[in-house]
């Protein structure tokens, strides 16, 4: 059981670009840039975008593009990955992205992997990916560090990576298992845990992280960081109809027809099955619902069951004011 309090640690920002329905990707990035101005306005730590394909409610497919756009709109507030799906990629061409990246934004990139391919088997192949490549994750992220080292002497690599070599760029492990949470602690790297999706295993996988955990030149003690789903509105009716958007996103990707995000509806009984009510629930068991009062109280209890470091926050929600006021109440609840 944790002691911290809820103005003890840092908040940030997970953004998946939602592409509205009636909406464009030109639309979600100024959107995401809206959001990443008031993000740093307010004083959330990082702003993060996260790597899917083939997904038309999902605009942040060009990761370390949106980055770039994001950092260049913002002063201050950290910008990242949450995640970059690493075995969907050359580990130099990720260095070099993320080399250049750094060298144009000194001091605020954020560098974070998944093994996980981020989209279905078809889309997969279009990458050029071998499916079975995330079982070499180790290697690939060895590989990928290894181009971040300084290349000096006897130490000069053949290939090098132009920018990237000798740059300090903060590399975390992402994970919805406990994969990643021992390779993250065997190597002393921080580590963010889905729990926006995946609840049931939040608790394993950060046990398995802290118990695994050896000190590195990187990091000294274990430090993690929780993905919490969350709509916040003045009142609890109104952020319960608010949450329906990302309700239907989620029965549309079950179905295997995902979509882009939808307004809100007055109930959701009339569009699911009650398996996929129960299915889905059960996926989106660690979100946070309600009022100012009630996100304070849900976001504590989270906090003292999982003694995170961060919290970093995602809302789909489909009227870009009302996710503004979401992430502005958060910061207001945690003061």
């Amino acid at each position: 059981m944790s002691n911290k309090q809820l103005k003890d640690i840092k908040l940030s920002v997970l953004d998946l670009a939602p592409i509205r329905s009636g909406g464009t990707a030109s639309d979600a990035f100024r959107y995401s840039l809206d959001l990443a101005q008031h993000a740093e306005k307010w004083g959330y730590h990082r702003y993060w975008v996260a790597e899917h394909h083939n997904m038309p409610g999902i605009a942040s497919s060009a990761t370390s593009v949106v980055i770039g756009y994001i950092a260049a709109g913002t002063e201050s507030i950290r910008v990242g990955a949450g995640g970059i799906m690493l075995p969907n990629h050359a580990p130099l061409v990720i260095a070099e992205q993320f080399g250049t990246l750094e060298s144009m934004y000194q001091g605020r990139i954020d560098l974070g992997l998944g093994r996980a391919p981020g989209s279905d088997q078809h889309t997969a192949h279009a990458l050029r990916r071998d499916l079975r490549s995330g079982h070499d994750f180790p290697e690939q992220l060895a590989e990928l560090r290894s181009y971040f080292e300084p290349s000096i002497g006897e130490k000069r690599m053949q290939v090098r990576a132009i920018p990237g070599e000798g740059l300090q760029i903060p590399i975390w492990l992402l994970g919805s298992s406990g994969f990643s949470a021992q390779l993250a602690g065997k190597l002393g790297l921080p580590f963010a845990f889905a729990s926006h999706f995946s609840p049931e295993y939040t608790l394993p996988a950060l046990n398995l992280y802290r118990q695994n955990f050896q000190p590195s030149n990187e990091l000294r003690e274990p430090y993690v960081m929780v993905g919490v789903n969350v709509v916040a509105a003045e009142t609890n009716e109104k952020a319960n109809w608010l949450s329906t958007s990302y309700q239907q996103s989620f029965l549309n990707i079950i179905r295997n027809r995902p979509s882009q995000l939808q307004p809100p509806v007055e109930s959701m009984e009339h569009l699911w099955t009650s398996m996929e009510k129960v299915a889905i629930e059960k996926q989106l068991g660690a979100s946070v619902v309600g009022s100012p009062e009630n996100v304070r109280e849900k976001l504590q209890a989270f906090l003292n069951e999982t003694d995170a470091d961060e919290m970093i926050i995602t809302s789909h929600i489909y009227d870009h004011r009302e996710r503004i006021r979401s992430y502005e109440i958060v910061k207001e609840v945690a003061m």
